[in-house]
């Protein structure tokens, strides 16, 4: 769970400046910021999953998971704009973040709540 977690911090970065590019006006942001962002959090994604799948994994951890999933696909839908080149959505930009970020929270209590 710790590299999942080293992952997704990594990727929240990425995320928080393609966020503050396109709210700063810009339509799209950059295509390889875009995309290093997605490859560290599907990483992540990879690296949680395997750790949900370990016995004894944490119910929060799972909930997660599924946070995690969801943020994906917003993630994917945002990609296709920019392959389209077509402006991001703001909204679905601020949707794809706060589910990320309740994901984050919710993977950080999982950990830290195992002893």
């Amino acid at each position: 769970m710790t590299l999942a977690i080293i992952l997704f911090a990594i990727a929240a970065v990425g995320g928080m400046a393609l966020a503050f590019i396109r709210l700063s006006g810009k339509p799209l942001p950059p295509m390889w910021l875009a995309l290093v962002h997605g490859a560290v959090a599907a990483s992540g994604l990879v690296a949680l999953i395997l750790a949900v799948l370990a016995p004894g994994a944490a119910g929060g951890a799972r909930i997660a998971l599924g946070l995690f999933v969801i943020a994906a696909l917003g993630g994917f839908v945002l990609f296709s704009f920019h392959l389209r080149n077509r402006a991001l959505p703001i909204p679905l930009v601020a949707i794809h973040g706060l589910v990320a970020v309740v994901a984050f929270v919710f993977l950080l209590i999982a950990f830290l709540g195992r002893s």
